[in-house]
Order: structure tokens, then sequence, then C-alpha cells
């Protein structure tokens, strides 16, 4: 009969490979707008699957030529429809993975309370101070943004006070710190509990701008990893979507 020390030692062995198997990671590209759920999300999936999703955050357009540079990428949550579609088609991502996982707001966004009125009116003041807006050739919010000034026919004469950040998130950053006195930012960046949490803030009417609905895909690399098939899954379920509706976007 086995020493009893012997089928401790054994058991404890048997668990951990069993742990090896069903724990893993996945290594997700995020769109800086999703910055703060994602951390939310991530560590929520973590505890209930015990994979672990490592986040990294940026542009969408500048992920695109990372993953077809080679980017050990295995999941993309984008900013936009286009780039998830892009990659599927040529053959960087598994085709039939792409879905929506949220829709996006657009905001005029200024820390300081009491600049920024309900209506937006503050665009059509005389006055100084630069408008941060994101890359709108990479960030799909900053491309949201462009739309919304020219039909309000705004984006010719405030062009001189306009300073592009390279993702949503430098665009906060710059106003944010002073560096710029508006900004056009995402909803999720400045909501907190279903409501703006510092400074003032105009949510921009969808009709200014096309829809920013946000596509996942599962990426090549991310083929045959089990993290990433259970992060899709979870990105789906009530937990997260609870989480994304409370940042201010639709799910």
């Amino acid at each position: 009969m086995p020493h009893p020390a012997r089928l401790l030692a054994l058991a404890v062995l048997v668990a951990a490979a069993l742990t090896d198997t069903r724990a893993a990671e996945v290594q997700v590209a995020v769109a800086s707008n999703f910055s703060a759920p994602m951390r939310r999300i991530a560590a929520a999936f973590e505890a209930q699957t015990g994979h672990r999703a490592l986040l990294s955050f940026g542009a969408t357009g500048a992920f695109y030529a990372q993953i077809r540079n080679g980017a050990p990428f295995q999941l993309l949550l984008a900013a936009d429809q286009e780039t998830p579609a892009r990659l599927e088609h040529e053959g960087a991502a598994v085709a039939g993975t792409r879905f929506t996982y949220a829709t996006g707001r657009l905001v005029l966004w200024s820390a300081q309370p009491g600049v920024v009125d309900d209506k937006g009116e503050v665009l059509r003041q005389p006055g100084e101070g630069r408008i941060a807006v994101a890359n709108p050739r990479l960030a799909p919010y900053g491309a949201a943004a462009v739309q919304a000034l020219s039909a309000l026919g705004l984006l010719q004469s405030l062009q001189p006070r306009l300073v592009q950040g390279e993702n949503i998130a430098q665009a906060y950053q710059f106003v944010a710190t002073g560096n710029a006195r508006l900004g056009f930012v995402a909803l999720s960046q400045v909501m907190e509990a279903g409501r703006i949490a510092t400074g003032s803030a105009w949510v921009v009417p969808d009709s200014l701008h096309a829809p920013i609905r946000q596509d996942a895909v599962l990426l090549a690399a991310g083929k045959d990893n089990l993290a990433a098939a259970a992060l899709v899954a979870y990105l789906k379920g009530a937990k997260a979507q609870a989480v994304i509706r409370s940042y201010g976007y639709q799910p």
C-alpha cells in the first residue's frame, strides 16, 4: 500500500498539472478608450477563470501595424469595426470571430467645471486655448471628433487651435494636465458611477458622427489559446456587459 506521504505528493502533482492545463495567459491589444473598463474586466475574469489577460493599451491604427509586423497579440479589442475586419480579410485574424463588444460615445470635455455647457456652445464662443483631439488617421474617436466639427461647420475656424494626440489617451492627458483647454475624448474616460466624475462635459450627439462601434477579434496567434477563447466568452457575458455600461458605453 502506498505511503500516505507519497499519496499526498502525488495528489499535489496532479492538482498542479490540472491547474497548469486550465490556467493560461492571453496577450490582449486594447484600444486606449477602453482602458478603465478593461482593467476591471480583466481582474474579474482572472478571479473567475484563473486565466490572465495581459493588457496593452494604444491606438487601434498603431496596433494594426504592430500585428501585421508580427507582434504576439492574441486578441484585439479595437476602437472601430474596420481594423478587425481588415485583419480578418488579410488572414491575420480568425474568420468568424469578430463581434461588437461596445459602442462608444464622444464628449467635449474640460478639466475645469463650468467651462463646457450642455449644448457645446463653448466651441462657438471666441476665445483662446487649444482643443485636443486624437489623431483621426489612427484613432476612431479622433475621426469622430473631426466629423462632429465638420457637421457643426466649425472645423475650418477651429483648425488653428487643434492639437493632436497619438491616441485618445494622449488627447485626454492634454486636457487633464491643462495643456489644452478643451478636448474631444471618450465618455468612458471621464465617467464614473454613471456620471461625469470631474470637470465639465458635453456628450456629442450621435447624429454628428458615424457610430463608434468597437469590434473585437481573435487573432491568428490566439487561435488555440484557451485563455483567449475564455475571454471572448466572458466579454459577451452579463458581468462584463454590466461593467461596459457603467462607463457610458452601449454594450
